[in-house]
């Protein structure tokens, strides 16, 4: 079943589709109702072919038309923040349920709504792999600030997490904000697409050239005092990306933006909420616990 909800004083009409839980909490809607923005890439209909065969409930491959699907927790857990979630996958596909949905109804138990990201892939620009899904991560941003009384969350405490690539995107979203990504749509693109916190797990691409494998952070992640307080997690056998992660925090100290590193000694990569057997699995409460320290949970 579909319903349409005009929201706030915008004129942007929102097309919803109702998930299938019980209690409805979960609506889909499309970030780009009006279509995608001028600059769009397309792909050939054979990347378009193999990417649709496989896609599955737990992984995406295609994505042209990006999409939030909302996950509210109960109206007595609420306390007010949000995050938007954005699955990993090397901009090449989504982890859709390990690192979106799971996540998205975790962050739930803890009172937090949840906006889980269907932004697009494969990857359009070999260039730029991060261009068209850091457009999509702004205009998410602006569209849940735009109707935070809708969702009855606060504007002022809407963060993005994600994983791996989606980590990426995360760091790109807290550091690029600046960035015009694409032309003015509605009245949505006058909000900031600032987030308000970013907590980039397991972060892929940090470096230039979206190299995994050296000490470095890419030119692209400038770390200034105006970069919202920073949650990173990752583990010291993820290639490099823990020492990437610590030049990211050495940055945000010298910055005097609040930041939290946690470098656990083993787990890889991508393993999302789930329980590896392995320590780093506890980093979902050590994220709650920052939550929590810096009032983003606890005030209303």
């Amino acid at each position: 079943m579909t319903k349409r909800f005009f929201l706030g004083a915008g004129f942007l009409t929102l097309l919803f589709c109702w998930g299938s839980s019980s209690d409805a909490q979960e609506q889909e809607f499309k970030i780009w109702p009006q279509g995608l923005p001028a600059d769009a890439k397309a792909l050939t209909p054979k990347v378009v072919e193999n990417a649709k065969k496989r896609n599955s409930e737990e992984r995406i491959f295609h994505v042209q038309d990006p999409t939030l699907t909302v996950y509210r927790p109960s109206k007595a857990d609420s306390n007010g923040c949000a995050v938007i979630v954005c699955p990993g996958g090397g901009y090449h596909m989504l982890a859709w349920e390990k690192e979106g949905v799971e996540v998205a109804r975790w962050f739930n138990s803890i009172g937090v709504t949840a906006f889980v990201l269907k932004y697009r892939v494969p990857r359009r620009d070999p260039d730029r792999i991060h261009w068209e899904p850091m457009q999509d991560i702004q205009r998410a941003i602006r569209l849940v600030r735009g109707n935070a009384k809708k969702w009855d969350v606060d504007p002022t405490r809407l963060g993005v997490l994600g994983f791996s690539a989606g980590g990426h995107l995360s760091v790109m979203a807290g550091v690029q904000y600046d960035t015009a990504a694409y032309p003015k749509v509605d009245s949505f693109d006058e909000l900031s697409c600032r987030p308000d916190f970013i907590c980039p797990i397991y972060a892929a691409y940090l470096a230039d050239g979206y190299r995994d494998d050296v000490v470095e952070l890419g030119r692209l992640v400038e770390i200034t005092k105006k970069t919202p307080p920073t949650f990173l997690a990752v583990t010291w056998d993820d290639k490099m990306r823990g020492a990437q992660a610590a030049l990211m925090l050495a940055e945000l100290k010298r910055n005097d933006v609040l930041g939290e590193l946690h470098v656990y000694s083993k787990g890889g990569h991508g393993y999302g909420i789930r329980n590896s057997g392995q320590p780093v699995s506890g980093w979902k409460e050590d994220l709650a616990n920052w939550l929590k320290s810096t009032g983003l949970t606890t005030s209303r």
